[in-house]
Parts: C-alpha cells; structure tokens; sequence
C-alpha cells in the first residue's frame, strides 16, 4: 500500500483546520462559524472547516474579479501550454489526492483513484481549448464584407459541489471554465473540503496566477451569497434536486446563467435474452461502488418476464464476495457512507421496504464491519413496487431494488414515468431491442450492456426531467459552450471613396 495511505488512526487532541483559498493563498476564516469534517471509517471527528461570511464570499469574488482581465488576455497557445503542465502535476499527485478523499468521504483508494483519473480526463480534453474556441468564418459574406464567430469567457465564474464526488466534480466544472479565459470560486461540499484546498495549491504551483481560482467553504449562507453576487456571471451545481431546483431558481432570477444538476433513480432493465452472469456482475458493480453515493448509480433493476428470480440468486450469491471496510484496507471494495445520520436514513429504507411489502433479500447492517465507523453493508430489496418509498426515493446509499415487469413495455414505461432521468442502462443480446430502447427511453444517458454510461470527457454528462435545470450539461462541448458566450463580427474595409450615408435597412445581396 502506497505511503501516503499511512495515516492515524487515533484521534488527534487538536483537530485540523480547513481554511479558504483565496488570491493564491490559505486565509483562515473570520467569520467564528464552522463545521465537522469527519473519518467516516473510524466515525471520529478530525478537522473543523471555516464557514464563510457573505463579506468573505465577496473577497473572492472581487479578487476573481481583478484577475480576470489579464487571465482572459492569456494567449490560447499558453493557456493550452498551461494545462498540460495541469494535467501532469495532477497525474503526478494522483495518489495524494485519493488518499484525502479516502480520508475525508471514506471510499476505498482503488475508488478514489478512479474519481481523479475521470476528473483528469477533463483536464485533458481543456488542453485543447484552441480547437474547441475555434469560430466560424465566412468570406465576402457581402460585397467587401466578411463576417466571423467568437466565443469569449463570462467573468467571474462559480462551482458548487457536492461531497459524494470532492475531486472530480470540481474539475469537471474549473478546468472548461479555467480553460475558456474565466476566473473561478469554489464551494465544495463542508463534508469533505480539503481535496479542494489541495487542487488549489497544485494550480498554484502549475503556474495559474494568483485570484483565478479561490476557494471558500461554508453552508447555505455561502451557497447564497455566490447566488446573489452581481459580479458572478455563472454558477454550476451538482446535488439533491430539491437544492438544484434552488439554485436555478434563485441563480436566474438574478441575472446568472445556472447549470444545475440534480437527483437520480437510474433503472437498469434486465431483458429476458441477456447474459445473466454479466448483468449480475453489472448490478452489483454499479449498486455498490462508493457505497451506491453516485448519481450514476443503478438504484432499480427491471427484471423482465422469467429472468427475474434467477437474477434475484445471482445477484444474492455475489453479495457475500464484497468487503466492506475502511478504504485504507487495499482487500476492501466498498468503504462507509459519508455521514451516521446519512447511514441510518440510508439503513431506513430496508425497514420501510419490508413495511410496505418488499421482500429484504440481504439486509446491511447484519454484516455490516463492527465499530464506530458509518458502515452499512450491501443490501437488496427484491418485488419492489412504484409505490414504494425504496422505489419513489433518492437512497443514494448501498440499496438495490428489484422490480417485476412482465414485458419490455412495462419496464420501459417505467423508466419514462419516473420524475427522475438522469441514467440508465439495458442489457440485452437483442441488437433491435436495444436500438428501440435508446430510441424510446426518456434519459439523458443510456447504457448498453454499460450499467453506468457516464460519458467520456468530450461528450456531456447531464440528465433530464427533475435530473437537470437548466438547459446545459456540464463537460465536453456543452461545458464549454456553458463557460462562454457568442460573438458576431461582420467587417468591411473598403475604399474611402466608396463610402455614403445610407439609412436602409442594411442589405446582404
């Protein structure tokens, strides 16, 4: 196990301090609020996080704001020079930036690890931020006229991340942004901040200038104090979708292009021709992994027709075969959940399940790890129904559920009625039935014989229905379309002595 796994394990008698980045630099807050950052895997308390005043929100917008027009002035080829040395220094402290993830949100380290390398990949396609700014021209449009397409950045810029994802989520939002000519503020999740800090500091020494990207931590006063800024142009959410549904309300009343992505119920329908073995594998691979905090994760499986009981005993007999533990531990797959209150809601649902006539196939917390860590093991919940709060719900913890259908209409029908539709997943041998199925299916990502289709870096990531707000998705083409605005030059160089006044409408032919 790599050295920088090699943390304490005893409660230190001072706790750590989490502080802001601001302007190229750690500024302790000022504001005498704070807020517990934990071990999840130990259940101890090792750091306090300052929350920011709306006073220190504005001294990283404003230090944003000062930065911005020499940063915009960048040349795109140094800008792009930049971010490859971006790209290697964050490929370089991979490892580092894990192991704080691992520390701080408790996912396992060959997990955290995977969340840096999705991050990067962003990273990497910002490093061709001079094909992806290219504009349109056209020649002699009219007589002596040509007219050309720029896009050029917004200002000063704004991410809001959740902690399910501390590392990744905020690179999907600051490397376009960064990359685009815009100056960023951060505020990441309160529950696990220092893989933002720590971003910071590697920025820094990449050589991004000081004040275009700051950091500050805090809850919803900070969270409305970015909303509210007249000098912050966009903001970008990811979360709940009752915030998300927040900040795009409140974000667009003021004037602000908003990005908000929310909730998920990602279903993933089993056809009765597919691979048993591999849909199995597939459920519980995207069930499971980080402990099932994902929006990506496949929360419903829609067994069709007779598969269903077979599914039910693969899915079982795999259960057994995945470690829960501290994710220090290299021979641990699957680490604790964020919180002890996110746990026991979590734990909940197996109870309200059985209650409401689900059958608890596997239930958590008998095989959850003994001590005081937030742990809950796999469970499964099998003859689910809609109506059930397991099914309606969010979980957003290591809780599969299985529904019946009798038919692929049924299963499909499903997914389209959810209030959620972010992702999903079918999984089949039946090339036609899969066409159909991307065809039909009301989602904004779809998985074919893929359990979780995230897109790669130079595609979008973004859901529909109450899975988004807003009309763009974050990453790829659409984020940096997001991160900049269109402009239109049309210009003449003509003759002096072929100019006069004329007030007509102007003409093109």
């Amino acid at each position: 196990m790599t050295e920088v796994l090699e943390r304490k394990n005893q409660q230190q008698t001072e706790l750590g301090r989490v502080s802001h980045w601001i302007g190229g630099q750690i500024v302790p807050g000022e504001s005498g609020r704070s807020g517990p950052v934990y071990n999840p895997a130990q259940g101890i308390q090792t750091k306090e996080v300052d929350f920011a005043s709306v006073e220190e929100v504005d001294r990283a917008v404003q230090t944003a704001k000062q930065a911005y027009e020499a940063w915009r002035a960048v040349s795109l080829s140094k800008r792009q020079d930049l971010f490859f040395t971006i790209r290697d220094l964050f490929h370089r402290r991979k490892d580092d930036i894990a192991a704080i993830l691992t520390e701080e949100h408790g996912k396992v380290f060959s997990d955290a690890k995977g969340e840096v390398q999705r991050g990067l990949e962003v990273i990497e396609y910002a490093c061709g931020i001079p094909t992806l700014l290219k504009g349109d021209f056209s020649e002699q449009a009219s007589s002596g006229i040509d007219v050309y397409s720029i896009r050029q950045p917004l200002g000063v810029v704004a991410g809001i991340t959740p902690f399910n994802f501390p590392a990744m989520v905020p690179m999907w939002m600051w490397a376009p942004a960064l990359a685009c000519g815009n100056t960023f503020v951060l505020k990441p999740s309160e529950k696990d901040p220092s893989a933002s800090v720590f971003a910071a500091e590697l920025l820094k020494e990449a050589g991004v200038p000081d004040g275009v990207f700051n950091v500050v931590h805090g809850d919803k006063v900070a969270v409305d104090a970015i909303l509210e800024h007249p000098e912050i142009a966009a903001v970008s959410f990811v979360g709940s979708t009752p915030i998300a549904k927040y900040i795009y309300a409140t974000g667009t009343s003021k004037g602000k292009r908003v990005q908000a992505l929310g909730g998920a119920k990602n279903h993933m329908i089993v056809l009765p021709d597919a691979d048993l073995d591999m849909a199995a594998d597939a459920a519980v691979s995207a069930a499971y992994g980080s402990a099932g905090e994902r929006c990506m994760a496949v929360s419903a499986v829609v067994a069709v027709g007779d598969i269903g009981d077979a599914f039910i005993e693969a899915v079982k007999q795999r259960l057994p075969k995945v470690k829960v533990g501290p994710g220090t531990e290299p021979e641990n797959e699957m680490g604790p959940l964020i919180t002890r209150e996110h746990r026991d809601k979590v734990a909940s649902y197996l109870d309200s399940g059985a209650e409401q006539g689900a059958e608890v196939v596997a239930d958590g917390r008998e095989t959850a790890p003994d001590g005081d860590g937030f742990f809950l093991g796999v469970s499964l919940l099998d003859k689910v129904t809609p109506e059930m709060d397991a099914y309606r719900d969010e979980i957003f913890g290591p809780v599969l559920s299985v529904v019946r259908a009798d038919t692929y209409d049924e299963a499909v029908q499903l997914v389209n009625e959810n209030t959620y539709g972010n992702g999903v997943a079918i999984f089949t041998r039946d090339g036609g039935a899969a066409r159909q199925f991307q065809f039909e299916v009301q989602a904004g990502m779809v998985g074919v014989n893929v359990p979780i289709p995230v897109p790669v870096a130079y595609y979008s990531f973004g859901g529909w229905k109450a899975s988004l707000f807003g009309d763009s998705h974050i990453y790829g083409p659409e984020g940096i379309n997001f991160y900049t605005r269109g402009k239109v030059v049309t210009s003449r160089w003509p003759d002096p002595s072929t100019s006069k006044v004329d007030l007509g409408f102007p003409q093109t032919r």
